[in-house]
């Protein structure tokens, strides 16, 4: 994802939430966005409310946002690449692209359209199941509008196929000149609160903060200095899904895992559960006693939010002071002084005097981040790259030019799921969250109201779907896969096509993720969350 990254914000949204209230097209694909990002889905509903905003929504879950859409697309799980190359390709057919923008700001245009050759609506309509016709109109709708914004979220990037989706929605958006305007860009909604800052600060295994690759000789040695230390590691590090199977195997001895749980998190969880229990040594620093962190030889309590000052950056890039509200209970500790004690006790010592200091040892390092300050944040935040203290901050990526110049149009082709359905595992799962649950439910579980509204896991079925498998409403159901099995109480619904349910992942009793299936994309290293075979049995 380096390169794709540099090309597009790191992952970042290109473009400001506001601009959603004054866009002309919304194409939201991937994102249970009522349910997962309610807030923002707000702007999307007044946006369309307005009557200036029209909506597309393509989703293999029929979602709530569908109802606000003008157009809706079902297509089957892990067809992205398809429906996506259909649309260019009658936007291309039909000569209804930014010839001026990809003539002036792109290459690589002749491999793309040779490769959506294939891809008429009659072919998607095949592998995906929209009808052609719908295709069409929707094509129509994104490339005539002045400006159109796409959201997605991780019913995008959980895949194989995960970085091909990504890099297939921004040849969709440079198509049609959609980069660097206002209301424009590709636009990926974080999953949690602070996702955004974390990678920012280099909290991901192949770079440093603001997205300096750990093989780049200049940038380890100008780190290299500011922390005096010799020798940076020039390897990239593992992510945490190539961890586990290491663990498994007996490579890796040792974990310190922090804010996660991957216990219910993680894909194939038998095998994660194995994996972890396989260590020598395992710490868990975190604000309440997860089902990891009951599996840990040493717990480290940590401070909430509302606990701590520092920064959060959101989801738009906008950096943002987060203040102390409440003093932390017992003995819990900031995460960052609890990471100095451990660094001046394992011989670098490590010291600061407040979150203050470390922010402004992180402007030293971090271009994208020079001219932030607290003082310029204490009422607003403002959006990075932000390179001095006389800079503006940058709502808006990409105007102009790409950060490699020119933006490169990847020629994909579509690569299926990794698992298929048969006769023993005959429907296709797919996961994801509700509205009353945040995560693995650390801290909303906690929480009798939310319980009391939200008990318990459950799976969606079609009413096909239920027949055929003998399910009643509200009947408890066993879901099996090829990697484990979970108990949840059936719900029938109209929301999805017949042979494909969905269950949230939320639920520790009834993990989700004891079925899912832990193939991974190539190049993120993110598994296929989104799609498995499955059986279901009444119980």
């Amino acid at each position: 994802m380096a390169g794709l990254a540099a090309a597009f914000g790191s992952g970042a949204m290109t473009n400001p939430i506001a601009d959603l209230e004054s866009t002309d097209v919304i194409l939201i694909t991937g994102s249970n966005t009522t349910e997962n990002h309610p807030v923002l889905s707000s702007y999307v509903k007044r946006a369309v409310k307005s009557g200036n905003t029209q909506l597309l929504v393509v989703d293999p879950k029929r979602i709530k946002m569908a109802q606000f859409a003008n157009i809706y697309l079902q297509p089957g799980l892990g067809t992205d690449v398809v429906w996506i190359n259909g649309l260019m390709h009658v936007i291309i057919s039909e000569s209804l692209y930014d010839k001026k923008f990809v003539e002036s700001r792109t290459e690589g245009f002749d491999e793309l359209k040779k490769t959506l050759e294939k891809y008429t609506p009659e072919y998607v309509e095949t592998i995906t199941g929209i009808p052609k016709d719908d295709l069409v109109r929707a094509a129509r709708l994104y490339a005539t509008a002045p400006s159109a914004s796409i959201l997605y979220c991780m019913g995008i990037t959980q895949h194989i196929s995960g970085t091909d989706n990504v890099k297939s929605l921004a040849n969709l958006a440079m198509l049609c000149g959609n980069m660097g305007i206002k209301g424009g860009g590709v636009n990926p909604l974080r999953g949690q609160n602070n996702v955004q800052g974390a990678c920012d600060m280099g909290g991901l295994p192949n770079v440093f903060t603001a997205y300096q690759p750990v093989t780049n000789k200049d940038v380890r040695k100008k780190l290299e200095i500011a922390w005096k230390v010799d020798h940076l590691p020039d390897m990239p590090g593992l992510t945490v899904t190539q961890m586990l199977p290491k663990a498994h195997s007996g490579e890796l001895k040792a974990l310190y895992i922090i804010g996660e749980n991957p216990m219910v998190s993680d894909p194939d969880l038998n095998h994660a559960e194995a994996s972890l229990k396989h260590l020598d040594f395992m710490v868990v620093q975190d604000i309440f006693l997860t089902e990891t962190a009951q599996l840990a030889d040493v717990v480290l309590p940590a401070a909430c939010f509302a606990e701590k000052e520092g920064t959060f950056s959101n989801t738009e890039r906008k950096v943002q002071r987060v203040r102390k509200a409440v003093d932390p209970p017992g003995l819990s500790r900031d995460d960052w002084w609890i990471t100095c004690e451990i660094a001046t006790k394992m011989g670098y010592p490590m010291s600061y005097e407040n979150s203050e200091s470390i922010f402004n040892e992180i402007r030293e390092v971090t271009p994208s981040y020079a001219g932030i300050t607290y003082e310029r944040i204490q009422f607003d935040g403002l959006h990075w790259p932000c390179p001095t203290l006389e800079h503006h901050g940058t709502p808006v990526l990409h105007v102009g030019q790409f950060t490699r110049g020119k933006g490169l149009f990847h020629a994909i082709d579509f690569i299926p799921p990794d698992e298929q359905v048969d006769d023993e595992y005959p429907i296709y799962l797919t996961t994801g969250r509700v509205i009353y649950h945040y995560h693995t439910g650390t801290m909303t579980m906690k929480s009798d109201d939310i319980n009391t509204v939200s008990p318990e896991c459950f799976v969606e079925i079609s009413p096909h779907s239920a027949k055929s498998s003998g399910i009643s409403d509200g009947q408890m159901v066993k879901v099996s896969s090829r990697r484990g099995e979970i108990n949840a109480k059936a719900r029938i619904t109209t929301t999805l096509p017949p042979g494909t349910v969905f269950i949230p992942f939320h639920f520790g009793k009834a993990a989700a993720n004891k079925l899912t299936n832990a193939a991974l994309d190539p190049i993120s290293k993110i598994p296929e969350y989104k799609v498995c075979a499955v059986r279901l049995e009444a119980i």
